[in-house]
């Protein structure tokens, strides 16, 4: 009888481990790194990992950080992204090194970047170009999420009409600089977004959506009713939500199956 239980009990814990798109042996054969690049002579250190168990080559998801920098948060969302067979790439906007340990310190790198776009968007493309350059990885199929000040960035990456097949801002934000629009963006858009969230309030959710629907954007947006911002975060233990977290992680999976195949 309790050889039974045990049975019943193991194939219950495979049964909501499929369910969510996680295959008995999605964690084996993981490779996962961090590569230094440069961009004009600076130093960058992004984060890299891919399952060896899913093929020779495989789509690529490009991360972007949330304002304090490129840390084990991000490592470990990648490594999720690889267990599921996608090549995942971190990319660093700040420079190696560079980590702010404050909230002023990540203020101060943020703002800059929010300052300078050019600077910001030539990063980012050489983020996306050492990425592609990874061994494994399939670079004709391109997805770029992004946490907080990521999920704006990616939002930068679309309206420069970076050749990347979609966009996903996790409780991003949503102003577009004076002279930009979607006008160039080449990629579907997903949406991941708290209504509570107070750093990007609904009002700024509706004009986004007007701004892409007026520039004939592809997109969808998955909002959850009550959660703030940051929602994502294991660390923020005043906001975190566990069950939008995982909502929003499943709404992710599902628009990388659809948009890369």
């Amino acid at each position: 009888m309790v050889k039974k239980l045990l049975w019943v009990m193991l194939a219950a814990v495979v049964a909501v481990g499929m369910a969510l798109g996680l295959a008995p042996s999605a964690k084996a054969n993981i490779v996962a790194e961090p590569v230094v690049y440069t961009i004009d002579g600076q130093a960058f250190e992004g984060y890299f990992a891919v399952n060896q168990n899913f093929g020779q080559t495989q789509p690529l998801v490009l991360l972007v950080h949330d304002w304090n920098g490129l840390d084990d948060y991000e490592k470990r969302r990648t490594q999720m992204l690889a267990e599921q067979g996608y090549a995942a790439f971190a990319v660093d906007l700040y420079g190696q090194g560079v980590r702010p340990t404050s909230p002023d310190e990540s203020r101060a790198q943020s703002r800059a970047l929010y300052a300078d776009r050019t600077t910001m968007r030539s990063r980012l493309m050489a983020g996306l170009t050492q990425a592609q350059a990874q061994a494994g990885v399939d670079g004709d199929r391109v997805v770029a999420i992004g946490y907080c000040f990521g999920g704006a960035a990616v939002l930068e990456m679309a309206r420069a009409g970076m050749a990347v097949d979609g966009f996903v801002p996790f409780h991003g934000s949503f102003e577009t600089p004076e002279g930009q629009d979607y006008s160039q963006t080449q990629g579907r858009i997903l949406v991941l977004h708290g209504s509570d969230d107070g750093s990007a309030p609904m009002a700024d959710v509706a004009q986004f959506a007007a701004e892409l629907d007026e520039a004939g954007v592809d997109f969808d947006m998955e909002i959850y009713g009550g959660v703030d911002h940051a929602f994502t975060l294991w660390s923020d233990a005043n906001r975190y939500d566990g069950l939008a977290d995982r909502r929003s992680w499943r709404a992710l999976m599902t628009f990388l199956g659809e948009t890369l195949g």
